[in-house]
């Protein structure tokens, strides 16, 4: 992915259970507080959502947007990128996990995003790295909770 923005951190969790939090997108609105509404709108023979509807309220920030999903083959990773948007020209996503020891997990998130709107490189750096901090640290309190 290029010019994206990279973020980190470990989870008190195996890999697999990550992996389930982040596939159960009907429970986004449980744990993402921008979420409002998400649904799956395809899903592969292997039951896992291809495609995914969000409805995004972050306060000034509201958009309906669509993903589609590709999942690694050994359950370690899925990549998203954009399908439509009200807002965003594109968006490119990807979380990988990486199990360090039992009960340990690296997750790394991926992010670019591109909006309709100009916006300066320095504050689109700083708004990605807003959304990766933020989705890691409620998806660490999400597993570990």
């Amino acid at each position: 992915m290029v010019d994206h923005t990279e973020r980190s951190i470990v989870i008190n969790a195996d890999a697999a259970d990550i992996m389930a939090v982040i596939a159960d997108f009907e429970h986004y609105p449980d744990w993402v507080s921008a979420a409002r509404e998400v649904s799956v709108t395809e899903s592969g023979t292997d039951g896992r959502a291809t495609e995914v509807r969000f409805v995004l309220d972050a306060g000034v920030l509201q958009d309906t947007y669509v993903l589609t999903y590709d999942w690694d083959a050994d359950g370690r990773g899925v990549s998203w990128r954009l399908v439509s948007s009200d807002l965003q020209r594109d968006q490119r996503g990807r979380y990988v996990v990486v199990q360090q020891v039992p009960g340990s997990t690296k997750v790394t998130y991926e992010l670019m995003v591109d909006l309709l709107v100009p916006m300066i490189g320095q504050l689109k750096r700083r708004a990605e790295k807003a959304i990766t901090e933020a989705a890691l640290n409620d998806l660490k309190k999400r597993v570990e909770g």
